[in-house]
């Protein structure tokens, strides 16, 4: 499960502030002097999932360690048009000039948790749960994967050292070497003793052979639901039953009836990759 540690969250919003040159800002330099104090409010414009609360709190903790924040709403908590989900006091200069990082950070991570939301709703009931991928945007991984969870998704491993999934890839090299799917979860095992092990497999043949060498976790590719349902009645008898997540062409439209077939997890990398963001805005008001 992803964890925010400050630390990090520190590094990604200096590296944010740097690319905007945020204290190389020439229309604030120009038009709003140091000594002028004012306050902003961050206002919800649509519906959704508040999700980056901290982040955007600490764009302005870079900025101008002076300035006070408070927070109105917590990460998790639903928002609709009008809510204050915080404020911000202290230099304008300041505020002006990490407006728009602390927005981007706040936006973006918000339309995330609301696209997660929006899904698990959609599989209320069923006992199936939304994992998310490792399809983000580079150098945000830990951010977004954070808002997942913030939407009521679960995190899916954070990079590669986090649990072993051979994919289609994996075993096509092992292929050009004569060796199958058996073969790569033996080897798996042997290279990563005490980990899961996760397999990728797109026909109820492969799910038979996974099943067969004692994979942990089976990876259902772009089967059909009545393909899955007969590799759920095959893990079935399985002691321990080896976890099923479904992937692969799922949207909002067919999360359910995936789900309704009786794998474990859905997963789908639109929710972190493809997720609009949340419309927010920042309105100052005089100190």
């Amino acid at each position: 499960m992803v964890v925010l540690h400050r630390d990090l969250v520190r590094h990604i919003v200096e590296a944010a502030l740097l690319e905007d040159r945020a204290t190389d800002d020439l229309t604030t330099a120009a038009l709003v002097p140091p000594h002028q104090r004012g306050r902003a409010e961050f206002i919800a414009e649509a519906k959704g999932i508040l999700a980056g609360i901290d982040v955007a709190r600490e764009a302005f903790a870079v900025i101008d360690p002076s300035l006070r924040w408070q927070s109105e709403i917590s990460d998790g908590g639903r928002i609709s048009p009008g809510d204050r989900i915080a404020t911000v006091e202290g230099s304008l200069a300041s505020i002006l000039r990490g407006e728009r990082v602390a927005l981007n950070f706040l936006s973006h991570l918000s339309g995330i948790a609301t696209a997660t939301d929006t899904v698990v709703r959609s599989l209320e009931g069923t006992g199936c749960r939304l994992r998310d991928t490792r399809k983000t945007t580079p150098g945000l991984r830990v951010l977004e994967k954070y808002a997942v969870r913030c939407g009521g998704g679960v995190n899916h491993r954070l990079d590669l050292a986090d649990g072993v999934l051979i994919k289609d890839n994996h075993l096509a090299a092992l292929r050009m070497r004569g060796l199958g799917i058996s073969d790569a979860i033996r080897l798996a095992r042997g290279g990563a003793p005490g980990m899961r092990i996760e397999i990728e497999v797109t026909t109820l043949d492969e799910a038979g052979e996974a099943l067969d060498a004692g994979a942990d976790e089976l990876l259902l590719d772009n089967m059909t639901p009545d393909a899955m349902r007969q590799v759920v009645a095959l893990a079935g008898e399985r002691d321990p039953r080896p976890v099923l997540e479904a992937s692969g062409g799922i949207t909002l439209a067919n999360a359910r009836e995936v789900a309704e077939t009786g794998v474990d997890y859905i997963s789908m990398g639109a929710i972190t990759h493809s997720a609009a963001a949340l419309d927010m805005s920042l309105e100052v008001e005089a100190g």
